[in-house]
């Protein structure tokens, strides 16, 4: 597990996913034992209030509790990235201060955007992470997801780390991420403490060869994902490679199947959590699509599907 201030921060980061009664109410227990499972999952740090926690479905207040609970609940075991993404400077900046209060080791925030046409230029963009980062203190992880529909040249994320340095780390989860790490670190060198990739790792080996030094998954599976980045970091290719391929085929039915829900659903099945609910107007997976996720996961048995038995 990383060091909370071991610096770079590198390995196994998963996302937290929120998990919510059958009435669409936060489960605060069952969000405990999530984060204990992540912990014996053997994680070096765990994300919350992503995209993967559903925290476009979370009001502000349901966000405060949640961001006190984690950080209290998880006691510096690991660090904790906390998103504090928003199209609003001023809201994302509040949250970061009330992260950063609560012990957040890192921040994650995507680029401001509203909908498809409601963006920031480049300079407004540099000035919304340096507000950010001077209310926080702490790193800044910046989050180049298709889901801002915000492009974010390899050039410009360089100008960022250079003109604003607390933002050091870098998850990026665009097609073609492993050119783009490539490209991000001959242009940044040392300015570019921690290149991560994400999207439930489905292309964790492209990337990792392309200099990754870290992975954002989910909460799935990220014991069997870890021995993946471990080998590939003492050299071991070669054995990276076979376990990668052990393991890509749940991954690849998380990411194009099922989505933030794959990882409720093996929560519940191994007893961490009570439901796999989802909120509206998410809808929960089909039956047919959760059969083919469990015969998946019973095949690998990874720690969530047997942690609460």
């Amino acid at each position: 597990m990383a060091s909370l201030t071991s610096r770079p921060y590198k390995g196994v980061f998963p996302v937290a996913p929120t998990p919510f009664m059958e009435n669409g109410d936060l489960d605060l227990e069952g969000q405990r034992r999530v984060l204990d499972c992540m912990i014996d999952q053997g994680v070096d740090g765990i994300c919350i209030l992503a995209n993967y926690s559903e925290q476009f479905l979370l009001t502000d207040e349901e966000r405060d509790t949640l961001t006190e609970i984690c950080l209290a609940h998880v006691a510096d075991r690991v660090p904790v990235i906390v998103t504090t993404s928003h199209f609003s400077t001023r809201i994302a900046t509040e949250r970061a201060r009330k992260a950063t209060a609560a012990g957040a080791r890192m921040l994650m925030l995507m680029p401001p955007y509203h909908g498809t046409g409601l963006r920031a230029d480049e300079t407004r963009m540099v000035e919304h992470f340096a507000r950010v980062a001077e209310a926080a203190g702490i790193p800044i992880m910046i989050q180049d997801a298709p889901l801002s529909g915000v492009p974010l040249s390899a050039s410009f994320l360089v100008r960022l780390a250079r003109e604003v340095p607390l933002v050091r780390y870098f998850k990026i989860e665009v097609a073609a991420a492993a050119a783009k790490l490539r490209n991000l670190l001959e242009a940044g060198g040392d300015l570019i403490e921690g290149p991560f990739d994400g999207e439930e790792s489905i292309t964790l080996m492209a990337d990792l060869d392309a200099g990754a030094t870290g992975t954002m998954c989910s909460a799935l599976l990220p014991d069997l994902i870890r021995p993946v980045v471990e080998h590939h970091r003492k050299g071991e290719r070669k054995e990276a490679a076979a376990a990668y391929a052990c393991i890509l085929p749940l991954i690849n039915y998380e990411n194009r199947q099922c989505g933030l829900r794959a990882a409720k659903t093996v929560m519940m099945e191994g007893g961490v959590i009570r439901s796999d609910a989802v909120r509206h107007p998410l809808e929960p997976l089909h039956r047919d699509t959760h059969a083919g996720l469990l015969e998946l996961a019973r095949e690998l048995s990874p720690l969530a599907l047997r942690w609460g038995k």
